[in-house]
């Protein structure tokens, strides 16, 4: 029996209020950025109204150089959505401004990721119209 294969697309991440401004940011730079608080300095992600640290509402978004290092990951063997093909590994990064960003590594195999690991961002054009943040291994 032939069975039609259906191709099923990645779904999109959600945005809010909230994250906008970040994927708005991500998609028309090609550059990670990250919300700081302007008054007393602390950075923030994901993005939010007020300053975790501090309360203030003064916030702002500053380029981000994108490196830091594998805090923890996991590797997926059996899909939780049709469009993603397994097996994929999802990292929690610690970046050096001491945020954390969830993500996927693209150059290397899921076997070959280590807490640890030294990586830097690369945008991606996942959609026509939203680019996502995803790390390789940090080259210098």
């Amino acid at each position: 029996m032939v069975q039609n294969k259906v191709e099923v697309q990645t779904p999109k991440p959600m945005m809010s209020q909230d994250t906008v401004k970040f994927w708005e940011l991500l998609q028309e730079k090609k550059q990670l950025h990250l919300q700081r608080c302007s008054d007393c300095k602390t950075y923030s992600h994901p993005p939010r109204v007020t300053c975790h640290k501090c309360r203030s509402f003064n916030m702002e978004w500053v380029p981000s150089e994108g490196k830091g290092e594998v805090h923890s990951y996991v590797v997926y063997h059996r899909s939780v959505h049709p469009g993603f093909e397994v097996p994929y590994e999802v990292i929690l990064v610690e970046l050096e401004e001491g945020v954390r960003i969830v993500s996927n590594m693209v150059d290397c195999k899921p076997d070959e990721v280590y807490i640890g690991m030294p990586v830097e961002h690369v945008v991606e054009q996942t959609f026509e119209d939203i680019s996502l943040v995803k790390f390789k291994r940090q080259t210098t």
